[in-house]
């Protein structure tokens, strides 16, 4: 039987967190080694809100899976013909943004999971496996084994359906985009409102219920980022490529500044 490896839900299945680094600016396949040097389990590569073709996706997929580190895609919402052609290039899971009810849940496992569990169209060649032949029957129970699905919970009526939508068979992670959470509330910025705090408690124990992961993203602040992890999230995006090309830079100028002529 065919096995591949996906560190971010390998992480999760030990009861760790699974670290990811957001990839929206760098295009190079380099990346991959990069994030894998720096420690992170995951990329979160963003087709959302970032410019990526699917070919440049599709190559730093690639390049991730040699390096160890987990290539997942932020697809803009209803676009399962560029999440399932990432799957079959490389991806190793897909997060779909602006989830709401249990019925967009089932919806998206119908068109990410291969039969039973869903109706994806069957791809071979895949890079998972080296590009080998391998048996359909084989490829398909090991991707959808492997391939994490994970949904955004981003309005109060998603938290609101929080425990619904973990029941979803086929959903592995509640991941709650807190900037637009925040935003929906009237309350934008406030990322340490208590009625965020409400809202992670409550997604946490709907994913503990169901044996699912509660996922953060969008907090950075990290006495904040502790508050939400001790209260038992355990995907975690970390930050992302840009924020932290920005930030390495402005200590190096800060402290070339400084010094004396």
């Amino acid at each position: 039987m065919v096995t591949i490896r996906n560190s971010a839900r390998e992480r999760l299945e030990r009861g760790e967190l699974s670290l990811g680094v957001g990839v929206r600016v760098v295009r190079g396949v380099e990346v991959a080694k990069a994030m894998k040097s720096a420690g992170f389990d995951w990329l979160f590569i963003d087709l959302e809100h970032g410019v990526f073709s699917i070919e440049s996706a599709s190559q730093i997929c690639v390049a991730a899976l040699d390096a160890g580190i987990a290539p997942i895609i932020r697809v803009p919402n209803g676009e399962y013909s560029i999440a399932t052609r990432l799957l079959d290039n490389g991806a190793l899971g897909i997060v779909v943004p602006h989830v709401e009810t249990a019925d967009e849940a089932r919806h998206i496992v119908d068109k990410l999971q291969y039969p039973p569990q869903g109706h994806r169209g069957v791809f071979g060649s895949a890079p998972h496996v080296d590009f080998k032949s391998v048996p359909p029957a084989e490829l398909t129970a090991a991707l959808n084994k492997t391939n994490l699905i994970v949904v955004m919970l981003e309005s109060p009526k998603a938290i609101d359906n929080a425990a619904a939508i973990a029941a979803v068979p086929g959903i592995d992670s509640l991941l709650i985009g807190t900037n637009d959470l925040c935003t929906e509330m009237g309350i934008p910025g406030e990322l340490g409102h208590e009625r965020v705090a409400d809202a992670y408690a409550r997604t946490i124990a709907a994913c503990k219920a169901q044996r699912k992961w509660a996922g953060i993203g969008g907090v950075y602040d990290e006495p904040l980022m502790r508050r939400y992890i001790d209260m038992g999230c355990r995907l975690i995006l970390g930050g992302a490529d840009l924020a932290f090309l920005l930030a390495g830079a402005t200590r190096r100028v800060g402290f070339l500044r400084e010094l004396k002529t």
